[in-house]
């Protein structure tokens, strides 16, 4: 057995996991948003991220690399519960065909990806969508243990530059963010990007329970 997994955010540029096999390509019918919540890594439970989440949508590609596990049970297992750990956020597994550029059947099937509910009560991480200028705020201003909100949306934005495929949703968001900080003073940006929380914030909430979805 082989596992493949999509990814579209962080994953794209910052696997954190061993893996066999990557390729750039898409999967079908879902689009990027930034309406998920982080709030122990690059943001708080104050101030939350926005972070990357599918929206599903007929007719829409989005692009990011799929990852190879390889070499039996043992190292599938090590790799999944890395990123449960990790996508703790998302409440959902879908099963997807993954598809390369210029082909028209998927070259890869049943291709893992963390997804999330499009509700606030289903999902506690699940923001919902906001105006482009609220969300560049938000982006603009949280920070977290890990990082700040800015570094994960302009990390992304230039990881997609560099496989091929920007994303115009992507490079839009980043624009806003950067007109919200060219508008505040250095001093301003220099006293949030200090400002120390692993102690005040636990790393985790408890994981979500997921559900595998079949979406090919």
């Amino acid at each position: 057995m082989v596992l493949w997994v999509f990814g579209y955010g962080s994953l794209v540029w910052n696997p954190g996991f061993h893996f066999d096999e990557k390729i750039i390509g898409c999967i079908k019918d879902y689009r990027r948003v930034f309406d998920l919540a982080c709030i122990d890594h690059r943001g708080t439970p104050e101030n939350p991220a926005r972070t990357c989440t599918l929206e599903a949508k007929k007719g829409a590609v989005c692009w990011g690399t799929a990852y190879c596990v390889k070499g039996g049970f043992e190292k599938e297992r090590a790799a999944m519960q890395y990123l449960e750990r990790r996508e703790c956020e998302y409440d959902k597994k879908a099963s997807v065909d993954f598809y390369v550029e210029g082909s028209l059947q998927p070259v890869l099937t049943s291709v893992l990806v963390f997804i999330s509910t499009p509700d606030k009560v289903a999902n506690r991480y699940y923001l919902g969508p906001a105006p482009i200028k609220e969300m560049a705020r938000q982006i603009a201003t949280a920070t977290g243990p890990c990082g700040n909100n800015r570094e994960y949306l302009f990390s992304l934005e230039k990881a997609m530059l560099a496989i091929g495929h920007e994303d115009e949703y992507v490079i839009k968001l980043a624009d806003e963010v950067r007109k919200v900080l060219s508008s505040r003073p250095k001093d301003w940006w220099a006293a949030i990007s200090h400002v120390t929380l692993k102690e005040k914030f636990p790393m985790r909430l408890p994981l979500l329970e997921t559900t595998l979805v079949n979406s090919s």
